[in-house]
């Protein structure tokens, strides 16, 4: 089962709504999508968004870095190519789109779902959240109470580095929507201080978490922020790597950690992280960045198969789509999974 052929594309979907948040505003889905076949039939797929603004990486940074790699990779068993390509040095959101396709074909290959081939006995119901862009308060509560109407009930919501909006837009959502479970991602744009002014504005309200309220090298501030909220801190920038998460979770930097494919280069990294996080009883968010229909099936197998450690499952992106996707219904070696926003 050697691979004998690594092809890419770049794809783009249309999102209902410009995606907004303090790092960047997009209007499309853009993405690489990576298609691996084996010289027995068997083929699979990966795929990396443009995050240029979080792992540095465009379209073109993807595309080069697997045309860089990729001929060291084929005539290799999938198993091999696997050590070869976490060796390498290109990108994160590169090496995640062919690791997910390289770990999808060993799964194939044991002719098993990946769900199970992860670790996970049967299929379960997973439920995400849906992000409340950056807007004025008045539309974000528009948002909020539209998402709350289609079956959505826990609110990722968007803030940038205005305290005053952030406070005003927290309690209005709150107050327009009080059963809906509301996490704040503020996407690096405060620091300590208006952090812990935003905590004690909102400290009666209903937050379930606080994501990356301060830029993602400032370990010190988030530490000064866990060691003085109320509600927990996760880290989501601050942690990249296994190394990253043990740095943040030894030093009582945050409560949980956000998991991301893109960011940790693939499935079998965020594996890594995964089963660290389990033996030191962290909960995490798997999360995701704005992304295409086969990379999200594949973080729903993975949440499926760490449920007990996976928290929170903020994987929207196509519940932002301008029009549904047929991908999504994914029939994974009899394992149908299909993204319900009413689940």
């Amino acid at each position: 089962m050697k691979l004998v052929s690594i092809e890419s594309e770049v794809k783009l979907i249309p999102l209902k709504t410009p995606f907004i948040t303090a790092l960047r505003r997009v209007e499309n889905v853009e993405f690489v999508r990576v298609t691996l076949a084996c010289g027995n039939g068997l083929v699979a797929m990966g795929e990396a968004p443009a995050t240029k603004a979080i792992t540095g990486e465009g379209i073109e940074d993807i595309l080069s870095s697997i045309e860089s790699i990729k001929d060291k990779l084929i005539f290799h068993m999938p198993k091999d190519a696997l050590i070869i390509l976490h060796k390498s040095k290109i990108g994160s959101s590169a090496k995640a789109a062919l690791d997910m396709a390289l770990v999808s074909l060993l799964a194939l290959e044991k002719k098993e779902a990946l769900y199970k081939y992860l670790g996970a006995k049967e299929p379960i119901v997973l439920k995400t959240d849906i992000t409340i862009s950056l807007k004025t308060p008045h539309a974000m509560i528009e948002d909020s109470v539209l998402a709350c109407g289609n079956g959505m009930d826990i609110l990722k919501v968007k803030l940038g580095k205005d305290i005053k909006h952030a406070i005003e837009v927290t309690k209005n959502i709150s107050k327009a929507v009080p059963h809906a479970k509301i996490i704040i991602d503020a996407n690096q744009a405060w620091h300590v201080d208006n952090t812990l002014e935003y905590i004690q504005a909102v400290t009666d309200l209903n937050i379930e978490l606080i994501e990356q309220p301060v830029i993602a090298d400032d370990i010190e501030g988030l530490k000064r922020i866990t060691e003085n909220s109320h509600m927990p801190i996760l880290a989501d920038e601050t942690v990249f790597t296994l190394d990253d998460a043990k740095k943040v979770v030894e030093s009582k930097s945050a409560d949980m950690i956000n998991i991301k494919l893109m960011k940790c280069g693939g499935l079998t990294k965020a594996v890594e992280i995964l089963e660290y996080a389990r033996e030191k009883n962290v909960k995490c968010m798997l999360g995701s960045m704005l992304e295409g229909p086969y990379s999200i099936n594949v973080a729903l197998h993975l949440a499926m198969a760490y449920s007990d450690v996976i928290k929170y499952i903020d994987l929207d992106s196509p519940l932002l789509y301008k029009e549904p996707s047929e991908e999504l219904d994914f029939d994974f070696m009899g394992c149908e999974i299909t993204y319900n926003p009413h689940l």
